[in-house]
């Protein structure tokens, strides 16, 4: 023990001295670091604004559209301030916060290509002058605050010196313990791996038993260290359109994407003897495209305009977007019969209720599964028809194809296939209703990735694959080992677009709050709720007006001065139980308008018609609440786009509990729908919320909603799909993903 002693006192006194000299190394080698990082964002965003900047220089008002695109960049985190010179002697355009010292003439002797730290009371900025490649001499002047760099060198300091300590205390341990070991088996056993002896045994052979534990903790450490890599990466990743380019072009640069939907992204329809294009409102849509318009991949999806045919080339392909041609749209036809026994059928009439449990009966005809299962097949060989490499990276969208990942890879076994299923996963009980519930199961097996909007419903798909299939089931890593390939089941959240897309949230609040009043006839004062939803049963709109009438039961007051807008979207008018659905809609409607209207002011307001976005943001925006009933959902997306449209930071958002977002914005008011008397509750405690309550629950669930964008969700499987690809090199094949012995 004295020897020991000895040995740890100086070996301390070391190794703290080492921690103390090395900080101002590390942190000089940090800002270097920040610094070159920061550079090659300026870049980049001179880059990307560069054909902005250009198109908006030859318009009108041109300063003032600059300003404000200098504005929109500059609410990332990092960014500062954005300025732009036309000339070295023209004034400087530039974002609110922009330095004065950075005057256009200043700029004659700064060096194009080099960096400065600009000193300012509030902390250092790096500023970087980029050229914009114009005649008369355009430069780009981009600042980053750098006063993170502050912090981040703190808690380096404080990391190296705590790991200096836990290193002296485990070489201090380790010493004692081999004190108490039995000298030759340690000697031996390290002599054998300093000699590489231990690394170049066959796999077969056993390792000594005294390096067996190390060998393990090694295993586990390393774990660890990656997982916590990971994460801290995601963490710090700004998730935009831009990211997601640059992210296919590094991380997947070479491969080829392709996206299976049953919905087009752009649709041509004949209007007024011209052909019109038409872009579908979809979460899907809008996650999706910046990753086709990266890659130039291409986008399968059923043709169903008007003049969709008129436009496609012999291989019914047509370029989009329209004028600004970045990727292909290849249209599948179907005729009526398919449509209904696919589509209406056996996805809406069968899986659309089995899914989503309320208590609906689902339907299933053998004609309909018979369509459905041809209608994926020709999607299978769609894909394998217009694949260019045998190693596609393939992202297959919802419950209309949950047989096409087994048949590409029945076809494209090298391919990586990410099925998003968009709908709810049932418990196992219920889905064993499906008459072809393994067929289906084997279909989603053939992905190599298989995502969930929540761990809910990941974990009702891996008890369903134990109980009706054979299948290896591994509930620690969540993956199915089935017909010798692995899948593994993934939650990924969808969400919206983070910023909102331009002119949505233009209008102020107040105007919105008057034009919207004014346009449903109600008196200014008079407080508004809002739900938006197509006219499905599973979006518990009827369950939704019970809440308000049980509402002026209890609080007859509120009569007269609350009023209830329902902007609903017809749906699957073909089908006898929506038809039936809108109906019993409409009579509640008049039914509670007739015993609760005073003053002229109906308790309810139903707008069933399609709305567009302006529409509906501008209710988003006039509304003192947004009441989101669903009684089973994904994700809904309704509930996300209110908490977005509310830069105010003002309004209240009420939430079914069996709503996927009900697991993320939990500073809504969470509501069980089939209660009416808690969705009354939550109405009067809505209607009145003191403002400051109001604000800090808005801020923090629109904190959540600009994090976790539909940038994160896309990029978050792209990321997961380059895992898999070089786990594949690394295991000796080529991009064969997943496959087991």
């Amino acid at each position: 023990m004295r020897l020991s002693l000895r040995f740890i006192l100086p070996l301390l006194l070391v190794l703290t001295a080492l921690a103390y000299l090395t900080t101002p190394l590390v942190e000089q080698l940090t800002l270097r670091w920040f610094i070159r990082d920061l550079d090659v964002r300026a870049s980049l965003i001179a880059s990307t604004v560069e054909e902005a900047v250009g198109a908006t220089r030859a318009g009108k008002d041109a300063d003032r559209k600059l300003v404000a695109l200098f504005n929109r960049i500059s609410q990332d985190e990092r960014v500062f301030a954005i300025g732009y010179c036309k000339t070295p002697t023209a004034t400087v355009v530039a974002s609110q916060s922009y330095p004065p010292e950075l005057s256009c003439d200043r700029l004659k002797t700064w060096p194009t290509k080099a960096e400065s730290l600009l000193d300012k009371p509030a902390g250092p900025l790096h500023v970087a002058v980029r050229s914009l490649g114009s005649p008369d001499g355009a430069q780009l002047v981009v600042a980053h605050d750098m006063s993170f760099t502050a912090r981040r060198s703190a808690e380096t300091r404080n990391y190296l010196i705590y790991l200096f300590i836990v290193l002296g205390g485990v070489v201090s341990l380790m010493t004692v313990a081999i004190a108490h070991l039995s000298w030759r088996g340690w000697i031996q056993g390290i002599r054998a791996l300093l000699n590489g002896e231990v690394l170049l045994r066959p796999a077969n052979h056993r390792v000594s038993p005294e390096l067996l534990p190390i060998a393990q903790d090694l295993k586990t450490l390393v774990r660890e260290l990656e997982n916590e890599a990971r994460m801290r990466d995601e963490a710090q990743m700004s998730w935009t359109p831009d990211f997601l380019r640059t992210l296919l072009k590094t991380d997947l640069r070479g491969s080829e994407v392709m996206v299976v939907s049953n919905r087009e992204p752009y649709i041509h329809v004949q209007k007024g003897g011209k052909i019109q294009v038409e872009r579908p409102a979809s979460g899907l849509v809008t996650a999706l495209e910046p990753i086709m318009r990266a890659c130039s991949g291409t986008w399968i999806a059923h043709g169903s305009g008007s003049a969709d045919r008129d436009v496609v080339d012999g291989r019914d392909c047509v370029k989009v977007p329209p004028g600004q041609p970045a990727y292909r749209l290849r249209r599948v036809w179907l005729n009526v019969e398919e449509e209904q026994g696919y589509y209406y059928g056996f996805a809406n009439e069968g899986l659309w209720p089995l899914c989503h449990i309320a208590h609906m009966r689902p339907v299933f005809r053998h004609t309909d599964w018979e369509y459905y299962r041809s209608v994926n097949q020709r999607f299978a060989d769609t894909v394998v028809a217009e694949a260019q490499r045998p190693d596609p990276i393939v992202l297959v969208q919802d419950y209309h194809f949950a047989l096409l990942p087994r048949m590409i890879r029945e076809k494209l076994p090298e391919a990586t296939i990410i099925t998003f299923w968009h709908i709810p996963w049932p418990n196992p009980e219920s889905f064993a209703i499906c008459p072809w519930s393994e067929a289906i199961l084997d279909g989603l097996l053939g992905s190599t990735i298989l995502g969930f909007h929540t761990q809910f419903h990941c974990n009702n798909f891996v008890d369903t694959v134990d109980r009706l299939l054979e299948a290896r089931v591994d509930r620690e890593s969540f993956t199915v080992s089935y017909g010798n390939l692995l899948t593994a089941v993934k939650r990924y959240p969808i969400s919206i677009a983070w910023p909102l897309e331009e002119g949505l949230v233009e209008e102020p609040v107040e105007q919105a709050q008057a034009r919207i009043r004014a346009h449903h006839g109600l008196p200014p004062e008079v407080l508004l709720g809002v739900g938006v939803d197509r006219l499905d049963y599973t979006k518990g709109i009827l369950e939704r007006f019970s809440a308000v009438e049980r509402l002026l039961e209890l609080e007859p007051n509120w009569a007269g001065r609350f009023s209830f807008v329902e902007l609903a979207a017809p749906t699957r008018s073909s089908i006898e139980t929506y038809q039936k659905y809108e109906a019993e809609v409409r009579a509640a409607a008049t039914r509670i308008n007739a015993r609760h209207t005073r003053n002229g002011v109906p308790p309810i307001i139903l707008d069933i018609a399609g709305h567009g976005p302006a529409e509906v943001f501008a209710h988003y925006r006039a509304a003192n609440l947004c009441f989101v009933s669903s009684l089973h959902d994904g994700m809904n997306l309704v509930a996300k786009e209110f908490v977005a449209s509310r830069d105010d930071e003002r309004g209240v958002l009420i939430l079914s509990q069996f709503a996927g977002a009900s697991r993320e914005l939990v500073d809504a008011l969470i509501v069980n729908p089939y209660d009416e008397n808690e969705c009354a509750a939550a109405l009067k405690l809505a209607l009145e919320m003191p403002a400051d309550e109001q604000r800090d629950r808005m801020r923090l669930m629109r904190a959540l909603v600009r994090e976790f964008n539909v940038y994160r969700w896309a990029g978050r499987m792209l990321l997961d799909a380059r895992a898999v690809r070089e786990r594949g090199r690394a295991q000796g094949g080529r991009f064969r993903p997943f496959h087991v012995s």
